[in-house]
């Protein structure tokens, strides 16, 4: 623990195959059923087969996974905070057996790693959700996608990789605990205190890193999160750009930045101790937790899922089980006179102190508002103004919904015409009818086909928005979920302007020129929305039109006014 000793951690794993093997691998992979993996999911995979999740050799089994829910540990008794499963559907566990291979592939189909399938189970979310998350409330966003993106079962078993997931930005900061503890060694690093981060490195970041680097008297890795951890997360180019821009701050070679591909699950106090865990195994001595560490922020009631000292509290509980020093930092807040950054306890008093919290932050950005100068250095404000120009300048998507015959496309057209009027940025319309014929002509009408034509929607419009276009959406959209789920999508990439065109059914009904609504009434067209299938009102949307008594025009100014009042037009 003195750094003096053997000072960068125990054995790691090396799940990448030799060459010879893995060609082997490669050669059977023809015969073997295949999974195809999210990023999430090779998120994971990459993390245990470079060695960051050592000593696990694979996804869990439900042996390890019952362990780590009841005890935070391994079955061997080795502590072990996160379960690291591989979830499928129902339908692929059904095919899988002990004593199978599986091919373990990319979105492009690419064979990263071969999966020893050992068991598999269906996950208990409910419980899942109490013990790692502590809630089974879906605001908090790891419990959001265990319940409604990830698959009812899992499938444990040891893994041989093949070769490591493919990046192709900023490839020199990507490193293998290995290199990493190389890089050490040839730079004669002996203690070295790891700082993770999913947010820019802003000046109060910089100077909890510098007080850390007195305090333990060592050298930082500077290990930010690649993958955004949640919706609303500030883009990976932006924060790449931004983390090099601050690099330039600290004195030379003191610092090392390095990208780590975690799939983070927000889970407070838990996650605390896997960070720690994985800087152990990036050959880190000392490993900073401050204030609500790895935390989700607050319930819809304005409550904390997490008490803010609590990850710090559980990681110096176990500091000498995990084998790195935990360096607690309290909260740092801008002392106006002395111009600089302190932690609060040591404010003079009469002092006049600032803070910025990320929530007020992202939200300023999102809105295209101006961040202090006291908050953040000159470049990184700059790199920050580049991915995040005034509203004017974003793109953002305006999403109808509401039942057949409501009106939603009729705005939406009226919508599209007033754009193109006023020039300036592309527009998209992408009505329902229009997305059918020319995206989803395969499609039925069950929920699940329903769901796939939105969910198309949203990915379509999610790119237009990305490329600083207007996209007009105008679906039914009848379930709450898959609209969040769209939101949180397009708000990664600018403004998501729900506008719910809440025309009663009765009047939907008289309007109904195709007699959908008279079928469905007498049974002919089963599932129908608003009859023998639900329409999930939203519970906020930014507008709310009635067009029982509104005439087109009427209906599209109202989305209009809010758009000029948010910013969105000049």
């Amino acid at each position: 623990m003195d750094g003096y000793g053997v000072p960068h951690g125990g054995e790691l794993v090396d799940l990448v195959a030799g060459a010879e093997r893995a060609e082997i691998l490669k050669r059977l992979a023809g015969n073997l059923q295949s999974l195809t993996l999210s990023s999430r999911q090779l998120a994971d995979l990459e993390l245990l087969m470079n060695g960051a999740f050592s000593p696990l050799r694979g996804f869990m089994t439900s042996a390890d996974y019952e362990s780590v829910l009841d005890r935070m540990r391994l079955q061997n008794g080795l502590l072990w905070p996160i379960p690291i499963c591989l979830d499928v559907s129902e339908a692929e566990a059904r095919r899988l057996e002990p004593g199978q291979s599986v091919a373990l592939r990319d979105s492009e189909g690419f064979m990263v790693a071969v999966l020893h399938v050992e068991d598999t189970w269906a996950a208990d979310k409910t419980r899942e959700a109490e013990t790692v998350y502590g809630t089974r409330d879906v605001s908090h966003p790891g419990v959001d996608i265990l319940f409604n993106r990830s698959g009812t079962h899992y499938v444990g078993g040891t893994v041989e990789g093949v070769q490591l997931p493919l990046h192709f930005a900023f490839k020199r900061l990507r490193h293998t605990p290995r290199e990493i503890r190389a890089i050490y060694q040839k730079l004669g690093w002996r203690r070295v205190v790891g700082f993770q981060t999913r947010n820019p490195l802003h000046r109060a970041q910089f100077e909890l890193t510098l007080r850390a680097m007195d305090r333990a008297k060592a050298n930082l890795l500077l290990h930010p999160v690649a993958r955004r951890a949640r919706p609303g997360d500030i883009d990976y180019y932006t924060r790449i750009r931004c983390y090099l821009a601050a690099g330039r701050y600290y004195p030379p070679n003191m610092m090392l930045l390095s990208l780590l591909p975690l799939a983070m699950r927000m889970a407070g106090p838990r996650e605390a101790l896997l960070h720690a865990l994985i800087r152990k195994n990036y050959g880190c001595t000392h490993f900073i937790i401050g204030r609500d560490h790895a935390g989700a922020g607050c319930r819809t009631d304005g409550c904390a899922f997490y008490e803010p000292e609590a990850s710090m509290e559980l990681a110096k509980d176990y500091e000498e089980e995990l084998g790195i020093e935990i360096v607690p930092i309290e909260e740092m807040v801008y002392a106006v006179e002395e111009d600089s950054y302190m932690p609060a306890s040591e404010v003079p008093p009469e002092t006049t102190v600032r803070t910025l919290g990320l929530d007020e932050f992202h939200r300023r950005l999102r809105e295209g508002k101006r961040v202090p100068e006291w908050f953040s250095f000159p470049e990184v404000i700059e790199e920050l103004r580049r991915g995040y120009p005034p509203r004017h300048r974003q793109g953002f998507t305006i999403f109808c919904t509401g039942l057949s015959g409501a009106g939603k496309s009729t705005i939406a057209r009226v919508l599209y015409a007033r754009f193109l009027e006023m020039g300036g940025r592309p527009v998209t319309l992408l009505d329902g009818d229009i997305v059918r014929r020319n995206l989803s002509s395969e499609l039925g009408f069950s929920k699940e086909h329903r769901d796939i034509n939105v969910r198309r929607i949203g990915f379509v419009a999610s790119e237009i928005t990305k490329n600083r276009g207007i996209a007009i959406c105008a679906p039914i959209a009848p379930y709450a979920a898959t609209r969040r789920q769209i939101r949180q999508l397009i708000e990664n990439y600018g403004g998501f302007v729900e506008v719910f065109v809440s025309t009663p059914l009765d009047v939907c009904e008289q309007r109904d020129r195709k007699g959908l609504y008279a079928k469905a009434r007498a049974g002919l067209i089963k599932g129908f929305t608003g009859i023998d299938d639900p329409y999930e009102p939203p519970e906020a949307p930014e507008v709310m039109i009635d067009t029982t008594s509104l005439t087109p025009d009427e209906a599209a100014q109202e989305v209009l006014l809010f758009l000029e009042r948010s910013g969105f037009i000049k």
